[in-house]
């Protein structure tokens, strides 16, 4: 039982920093993000959202994993204290780029973010190899991101 609770408690988690960083997007998609001049290869608006809910469930899951190793594991605490600056920084572009306005500035914090996701890859497959290849599609994604957020600051400037 316990087990299933840290499940829930971790996934659950991942989706309200995803639904909290929503917040500071969706306001803007239909109209500043609608005006931005977009590369090619930029994905249609709809394709975010499921991505997202994917990505975060897998986060929790592997968050999870981490945790029910125990914190009193000092390992284990370094690992899930980067996941969550990593989640905060993950809500903190939705901020920079959508609430502010500045894909510059995006830019800037999905570098951080990116690092930050390399680190929790790094730290949790010390601890559980599940959790490390379950963040993979993850760094994929933002590795992607960023690319698309440094080309709509080339296109827009």
């Amino acid at each position: 039982m316990k087990d299933i609770v840290k499940l829930l408690v971790s996934v659950i988690a991942c989706l309200v920093a995803g639904f909290i960083g929503s917040i500071f997007t969706n306001a803007n998609i239909s109209t500043w993000f609608a005006a931005l001049k977009k590369p090619s290869f930029a994905p249609p608006n709809w394709v975010f959202a499921p991505v997202w809910t994917a990505l975060f469930v897998l986060m929790g899951i592997a968050a999870y994993l981490v945790w029910r190793q125990g914190l009193s594991n000092p390992a284990v605490k370094t690992a899930l204290i980067i996941f969550i600056v990593q989640l905060i920084f993950n809500m903190l572009w939705s901020l920079t780029f959508f609430t502010l306005k500045s894909p510059l500035f995006g830019f800037v914090v999905i570098i951080i973010l990116w690092l930050l996701i390399l680190f929790t890859i790094i730290y949790f497959s010390n601890i559980s190899k599940i959790a490390g290849i379950l963040l993979i599609p993850y760094i994929v994604w933002v590795s992607f991101a960023s690319i698309l957020n440094f080309m709509l600051w080339r296109l827009n400037i």
